[in-house]
């Protein structure tokens, strides 16, 4: 972790263990930041509530413990007005957006910045993830010696400015030594279990949260293969490229391949490991760079999803542009499964090591 010594720090804590661990790795080194808790869950939705309450309780544990203050801040409206109007838009034009990517753009290090993280010269979180100053003076976003934890891929879209603030002070650790500290210290949550999926929809699934935006829109479920219909879906954005479980159709498995807007039409494919299931070749674009000034190489490593895995491939510009924007192609060195537009392809070095940024899947 960087020195932040002499410099005023403002601490997320959720009411987890590693942002609680987070406050202790500051206090040993004789900081004293102050804690916040972003409120981001529905007030008006009960069932909504996941453990809200709960967490809020867990963080004024940890701040009492280590006798700092901890302010609530609510960032309800900015959430639903900016990162679940971003979501809705992307699944109704058939696309699969990750909303904690854009939560933490826009709201962690966004809207609590705007209310009162600006006060501060760091925002400090207990996200798996490292950074480095370069001879030059450049910061990069590092990966962490967990592959399993690493949260470099969820930090990709950060605006250069955010990530200049962000301080991550369980970066260089696994989540085996946040827990042992944790234990050790007595920390309240230290055997809590880890937050799964997108927290606030509490006991409402995924694709509950999308059926109150957008309702349903049935349509033909047509084997890519044979052009045979076998099935109806109840609306396209219920599903995502490369889906297997949960599609209900005989003679399976079924494997979702391509979604076409324009018709309304699922198309699925048949087998266990359908070779219309992987990509070698995709393009990106809408390039976000982390740390500006920096020339993208042409041999990288990257990722499409939050799993250890990571891939070898070329990086190439293209002549043509979507909207304005560059399109990049991928050449991956091997197959990818689940390829889907909408997704975000985070761009590392070939070691894995130093995060350039992301750019969005369009096909």
């Amino acid at each position: 972790m960087e020195d932040i010594k002499g410099k005023s720090i403002a601490l997320l804590l959720s009411g987890g263990v590693d942002s609680a661990v987070a406050v202790h790795m500051l206090v040993e080194q004789g900081l004293h930041p102050d804690c916040f808790y972003i409120k981001i869950g529905p007030e008006e939705e009960k069932e909504w509530d996941c453990t809200s309450e709960e967490d809020m309780e867990m963080a004024s544990a940890v701040a009492r413990k280590y006798g700092l203050k901890l302010d609530v801040v609510d960032c309800h409206r900015e959430y639903w007005e900016k990162v679940t109007r971003y979501t809705m838009e992307k699944v109704r034009a058939g696309f699969t957006p990750n909303p904690d990517v854009m939560c933490n753009r826009l709201i962690k290090f966004g809207a609590f910045d705007e209310k009162c993280g600006n006060k501060y010269d760091i925002i400090a979180t207990g996200h798996y993830a490292d950074t480095e100053v370069d001879e030059q003076g450049r910061k990069w976003l590092c990966t962490t010696p967990d592959p399993v934890k690493d949260q470099t891929d969820f930090l990709a879209q950060l605006y250069d400015w955010q990530l200049r603030k962000a301080v991550f002070p369980i970066g260089r650790m696994n989540k085996d030594e946040v827990r042992h500290i944790a234990e050790r210290e007595h920390l309240i949550n230290a055997h809590r279990k880890d937050s799964q999926g997108i927290c606030f929809l509490g006991k409402i699934d995924y694709n509950e949260y999308i059926r109150r935006f957008l309702g349903e829109q049935k349509g033909d479920v047509v084997d890519l293969q044979t052009g045979r219909k076998i099935g109806e879906h109840r609306g396209l954005w219920f599903h995502t490229i490369g889906q297997r479980k949960g599609l209900g159709f005989s003679g399976g498995p079924w494997f979702v391949i391509r979604k076409d807007v324009a018709n309304n039409i699922l198309y699925v494919s048949n087998g266990y490991d359908p070779q219309d299931a992987y990509k070698n070749i995709f393009n990106v674009t809408d390039m976000h760079l982390l740390t500006p000034g920096v020339e993208l190489p042409e041999e990288i490593s990257f990722k499409i999803r939050h799993t250890p895995d990571h891939y070898h491939a070329r990086l190439i510009r293209e002549d043509s542009k979507i909207n304005g924007k560059t399109v990049w192609r991928i050449e991956s060195e091997q197959p990818i499964h689940g390829v889907a537009p909408g997704q975000f392809c985070v761009i590392y070095d070939t070691d894995y090591h130093r995060c350039y940024g992301s750019a969005e899947i369009f096909e």
